[in-house]
């Protein structure tokens, strides 16, 4: 229930920036932005952090090149500096494809007040504000060819994560195998077509996600 909660006010958070956002643009919005960039900066540093102040760290799940951890630390950027372009794509895709499927169906074992619950719950959230405000808010639309480019950086990417998983015996973005939790993956198949399968959703999903902005661009 304290997740949902949580949920729940990042949305109206969402909400109320990219309302605001549009409505009322002005210097209050450059401000918002880097106000969103501390709070993942520092959600970033909690993750980095925690697991060796615990002497928890470990190889298998403690090094932050997950797509979301990624993510985190460019929407953080991208927050910051939203005239790096190619950073706002990747904030605006990889966290309304990747990200929100990690909301929707989390895999977290441990419950409020817990600090891996609140890390957990706005790194997660925080992408999808950071992504929504951006394109939504602050309109910096996707560019000409964006579906492509994004797809071919995330499989560039996906395929170093495989190999380190491999080389470590890791799971890092499931990978080896799905995760506990049931998500999108436990319906693909098994080890390793739902990973082809995956791959196949998430450039069905770039496009669905670009969609609305290609009639703009033909104008």
């Amino acid at each position: 229930m304290a997740y949902w909660i949580g949920v729940l006010i990042a949305a109206v958070v969402c909400a109320a920036l990219c309302v605001g956002a549009r409505r009322h643009p002005g210097p209050w919005t450059g401000w918002a932005g880097r106000g969103l960039a501390v709070v993942l900066a520092a959600d970033a540093v909690v993750f980095i952090t925690a697991p060796v102040v615990k002497d928890d760290w470990t190889v298998a799940s403690s090094i932050p090149i997950a797509l979301c951890d990624v993510a985190l630390v460019l929407a953080a950027i991208a927050c910051a500096w939203p005239r790096f372009q190619l950073l706002v794509e990747l904030t605006y895709f990889w966290g309304l494809a990747g990200t929100l499927q990690a909301v929707a169906t989390p895999d977290l074992d441990t419950r409020f007040p817990h600090l891996e619950f609140f890390e957990f719950v706005v790194g997660h959230t925080g992408i999808i504000i950071a992504a929504l405000f951006l394109v939504v808010g602050l309109r910096l639309r996707p560019r000409q060819h964006s579906v492509p480019r994004i797809f071919a950086i995330t499989a560039a990417y996906t395929a170093l994560v495989g190999l380190f998983d491999w080389a470590t015996d890791s799971n890092y973005m499931f990978l080896a195998e799905i995760p506990r939790h049931a998500s999108l993956l436990s319906v693909l198949g098994p080890w390793p077509w739902y990973v082809v399968s995956a791959a196949g959703i998430a450039l069905v999903l770039l496009a669905v996600l670009d969609a609305p902005f290609r009639a703009g661009r033909t104008r």
